[in-house]
């Protein structure tokens, strides 16, 4: 294959997979920023966008390979209107309440009260995930690839849980506090729900790499603002490498989305059986320069990101300009993409991304 005719598919498929590329990726991420769209636009869909400024499709985590569904007397009921929001988790033996609260600026919900607050708690959420089923369904997945085609890269989602069972105990269901307040006083509840909750996820692994999917991601939000470093590798790590070790066995892709500061982590996340970090950003959304991070990382583990969100808003084109080329003189352009760490602000101009493709296609490797 000729290096100067990649389609954007094969293009990001190398670079994940840390071979040689034409031209480094730019794999914008449209998350927050799309939804603030009039809706004739996304109802034109990400790929037309994509390739209205010219940039490579990573369609990243909006398709799995399975269906959720849960035996009679369980259930999961999620309701939301312009102001809150509220999950029960139901079973027989009771019921769990989660509250959310909407944040206009950022056009998303946050939770403000999560289902998991005493030791009882961890039994009934424990019962739920054991009565959850999952149910392989790959056609949409599949027509979403084949309505992609060789014009970029679908990245299925990989857990039930969005991502790793520890992470979504931090995240979804107890709190970081709250969480390390358990672990303290009742490890064995806490570790017990953690345990099913792997089993689940890794069966969900297992359904998806039988997909035609190519490659995966799992939503961890990694960052020492919610987890240390002593836990990620207790709790976390162990997951990701069970994970990759079925997925790569399938000869495809694992992502780690790492979006917040992961300097002290990158020692472990060297470690990892996965192949991508992805929306790793520099300050101030994270605390370590993409260049930074690729000496610390070993080489089969690439990078996605670069492009940090605020300065994606606030720099005018003339130094945005400067702030792309400056990143791509000091990157590695081996294994990398690039894109705009995590999410966009819905203020950036579609006059941006536009110039950054410039930059890019002129870039000489």
């Amino acid at each position: 294959m000729s290096l100067s005719k990649m389609t954007p598919k094969q293009r990001i498929l190398a670079a994940l997979k840390g071979e040689e590329v034409d031209t480094i990726p730019w794999c914008p991420f449209l998350a927050y920023w799309w939804e603030a769209q009039p809706k004739a636009f996304q109802d034109r869909g990400q790929p037309w966008f994509f390739k209205e400024i010219g940039a490579d499709t990573m369609l990243r985590g909006f398709y799995q390979a399975f269906n959720i569904s849960y035996e009679e007397g369980f259930n999961v009921i999620q309701k939301t209107n312009s102001e809150f929001g509220s999950i029960q988790y139901i079973t027989p033996t009771g019921t769990l309440s989660c509250r959310t609260r909407y944040s206009p600026d950022g056009n998303t919900y946050f939770v403000v009260e999560h289902p998991i607050k005493h030791r009882e708690d961890y039994r009934i959420l424990r019962d739920l995930i054991q009565h959850m089923h999952l149910i392989p369904n790959y056609q949409p997945l599949q027509e979403a690839i084949d309505q992609l085609g060789e014009d970029g890269l679908v990245v299925a989602l990989v857990s039930p849980f969005g991502k790793s069972p520890f992470q979504s105990l931090i995240e979804h269901y107890v709190g970081t506090e709250e969480l390390i307040y358990h672990l303290a006083d009742f490890p064995e509840e806490v570790v017990e729900l953690l345990e099913i909750m792997s089993e689940k996820a890794y069966e969900s692994v297992c359904i998806s790499v039988e997909s035609p999917a190519q490659a995966f991601i799992t939503w961890e939000d990694s960052s020492t603002t919610n987890i240390s470093p002593s836990l990620f590798r207790t709790y976390i790590a162990p997951d990701m490498n069970r994970w990759g070790k079925v997925i790569h066995e399938a000869g495809k892709i694992l992502m780690h989305h790492a979006c917040g500061h992961v300097r002290a982590l990158l020692p472990t996340m060297a470690e990892e059986e996965i192949d991508v970090i992805e929306s790793l950003s520099p300050p101030p959304t994270g605390n370590v320069e993409i260049w930074e991070a690729q000496e610390k990382l070993s080489p089969r583990v690439g990078i996605v990101g670069g492009i940090e969100p605020t300065r994606f808003l606030y720099l005018n084109i003339d130094e945005l300009t400067r702030y792309v080329e400056e990143l791509l003189d000091k990157v590695n352009p081996h294994h990398y993409i690039l894109a705009n760490s995590d999410s966009c602000p819905p203020g950036v101009s579609i006059e941006k991304f536009q110039r950054v493709t410039q930059i890019v296609r002129s870039w000489k490797l």
